[in-house]
């Protein structure tokens, strides 16, 4: 699906986030990268198989939270 060069990361990497926005829909939460993989704005994904990988936010400690 990628004709970067060089290539972007596939969807079976661990990078596959680096790859190029193909479609930015932030209104509706989503991006589609050129690796096929579906991008969500709370940083699940759906990769092109149909395996979903879960929100992986990383999580702000409360007190750090509201010191902001």
């Amino acid at each position: 699906m990628c004709s970067h060069q060089p290539p972007c990361p596939t969807a079976e990497s661990t990078d596959r986030e680096a790859a190029h926005l193909v479609a930015h829909h932030p209104e509706q939460g989503w991006s589609l990268l050129c690796n096929g993989v579906l991008f969500f704005d709370d940083t699940g994904e759906l990769l092109p198989d149909g395996q979903i990988v879960a929100p992986h936010r990383p999580i702000v400690p409360r007190s750090v939270a509201t010191a902001a």
